[in-house]
């Protein structure tokens, strides 16, 4: 029997990124809650916020990389380039935050450090690293997907004199111009950073760890007649990326790679390598390239021919080439391996020649060479997915941490709730789509929205997954990641960039097409899988019906994700 208690507010929003911000819009505006986001930093933005590294930009089309909810703002924005850098992204959610005056209920500068939930009183009690402390009947972690700084343990890390950064934490006086900078890894942001750096350094040195496919990006200038007729194609543009797969602005395609002779497979190769992006180059080629081993050798095949046709120096051509299957984060730059053939870049790969040591004068390698540095970048990557959950103390029924309930890596049901914490959600929680984010960020807020206003309007008091739901989700998750090959290579996806870290299927791999039926069909069945109490605390319904996995009719293109 709970007692009780008036909350201080009825909502707590952790986290002020794309999912923060529309979810308090969703909740304060549309909902009427009294609710205050949290951000630790001294700005919103998330994500866009933190990294401001030389070459941060999305790798997702930027007329895809937004909001669709208010169609006005869409007729309104322009865009004058394909992808979108992070000063465009930043100022964006600055003048959403503005449009809908939502500033005046994010508190910044406040990490959350702990989150309690009360069984007595069915109260939140979130607490900060300054010593602020609310409670609320609602708690929504919007903590980033790619959030976590993964900072390695490196010998000697703490004597370099000069100067050593994250990119997640890039300092705002830091200017690399003309320095000797050294970079280590060589995923998403380090090939980013690696082209933006190179004509800007006196020197740069890459410390690679796992060579890695990409493609070119094709980014470059849009005029404002390309502007207009995508503004007066969003409807069915947004009607598209919402029944996709990989929720890119691009049709995905049906086509399996084997079906056609091997001169129209490196023709179609060929075609989107001109039109650039790395998920266009994986998922709209073939419908079988993240499934099919044949499939993925070809596509593997012609990406490592471009490396061999682009790089001058047969030694740095073979240490660039990767020979592992395709099945990491498709990435996409202008002239990342065209990089490798300025005389002021040098390539280390730290797989047959390791780094000993971090020397105050920079990075010596088992060959004894001292690479001598005045920047030492970890572009490194994150602790993804769970990494900010675990960092917080974050308490549900019986006091138990988060940590307890994912000992054998981290669990959901629908990437949105977890079973043992009451009235809690997650955007982009464990087991969620694998996707251009904002569109899935879109529906989890929608739904997260819908729940908690059925729940307002019928009294209900708690509502949390069943055990049985999340069990199965789980299941299905985990079916649908191994009818593919993402699990072949070693990843972030599943954790494998953090030494020690369980690997664990951490995303549902279908697609947003099949995640938004799945949600829509939970929330017309009374939220199945869900039980709820009522005010009184006494048990309300509890409409799990069955354990039945969903697979997808269509299995062929997986996921891909964007920073």
């Amino acid at each position: 029997m709970s007692t009780s208690r008036t909350p201080d507010v009825d909502a707590i929003v952790i986290g002020a990124g794309f999912g923060g911000i529309y979810m308090l819009h969703k909740l304060r505006d549309e909902l009427g809650l009294s609710v205050t986001a949290f951000e630790k930093g001294g700005g919103v933005g998330g994500t866009w916020y933190f990294n401001t590294y030389p070459g941060a930009k999305s790798d997702t089309e930027g007329f895809v990389y937004r909001y669709s909810f208010d169609k006005d703002l869409l007729q309104e924005w322009d865009w004058n380039t394909r992808y979108l850098d992070q000063p465009d992204v930043l100022a964006y959610l600055q003048h959403i935050v503005d449009r809908y005056d939502l500033g005046r209920d994010i508190t910044l500068n406040t990490e959350v450090t702990g989150a309690v939930f009360d069984e007595d009183t069915a109260l939140w009690t979130v607490s900060a690293g300054d010593g602020t402390s609310l409670t609320s009947r609602y708690l929504v972690n919007a903590l980033g997907l790619l959030a976590k700084s993964n900072i390695p343990d490196i010998a000697g890390r703490d004597t370099f004199a000069g100067r050593l950064v994250h990119t997640n934490a890039w300092p705002e006086d830091l200017d690399i111009t003309g320095k000797r900078v050294g970079v280590i890894g060589t995923g998403s942001t380090g090939t980013q950073f690696i082209v933006a750096a190179a004509p800007m350094a006196a020197h740069l040195t890459v410390f690679q760890r796992s060579p890695q496919y990409c493609v070119p990006s094709g980014n470059g200038p849009v005029d404002q007649a390309e502007v207009d007729r995508t503004k007066e194609n969003f409807d069915a543009i947004w009607d598209q990326v919402r029944n996709s797969v990989v929720a890119f602005g691009f049709q995905e395609s049906g086509v399996e790679a084997m079906s056609v002779s091997e001169e129209e497979r490196r023709r179609v190769f060929q075609e989107n390598w001109d039109k650039g992006n790395g998920f266009r180059f994986m998922f709209g080629t073939f419908c079988d390239i993240a499934t099919d081993p044949d499939a993925n050798a070809a596509a593997a095949a012609f990406i490592r021919s471009k490396i061999d046709e682009i790089v001058d120096d047969p030694e740095t051509a073979r240490t660039l080439t990767p020979t592992d299957v395709y099945a990491k984060r498709p990435l996409c730059n202008e002239g990342y391996y065209e990089t490798y053939n300025r005389d002021d870049v040098e390539l280390v790969t730290v797989k047959e020649n390791p780094i000993q040591e971090i020397t105050p004068k920079g990075v010596r390698t088992a060959d004894g060479v001292e690479h001598e540095l005045d920047v030492l970048v970890f572009a490194t990557g994150f602790d993804a997915v769970d990494g900010n959950y675990r960092a917080m103390d974050l308490r549900g029924r019986g006091g138990r941490h988060i940590d307890e309930h994912w000992a054998d890596g981290p669990t959901s049901y629908l990437g949105l709730s977890k079973s043992g914490f009451p009235n809690m959600f997650m955007i982009l929680g464990p087991n969620g789509p694998f996707t251009n984010l904002p569109p899935s960020i879109e529906a989890q807020v929608d739904w997260i929205g819908g729940i908690i206003g059925d729940a307002e309007r019928n009294g209900v008091h708690t509502v949390e997954p069943t055990p049985a739901a999340e069990d199965a989700w789980t299941a299905t998750c985990e079916e649908i990641a191994n009818m593919t090959l993402f699990p072949q290579a070693e990843s972030w996806i599943f954790g494998a960039n953090i030494p020690g870290k369980k690997n664990a299927v951490m995303f549902f791999m279908a697609g947003i097409g099949a995640y938004r039926q799945k949600l829509g069909e939970v929330a017309d069945a009374g939220y199945d899988g869900f039980a709820m109490t009522g005010a009184s605390g006494t048990a309300g319904r509890q409409t799990w019906r069955s354990t039945e996995t969903m697979t997808p009719s269509t299995t062929a293109s997986s996921p891909s994700i964007t920073s």
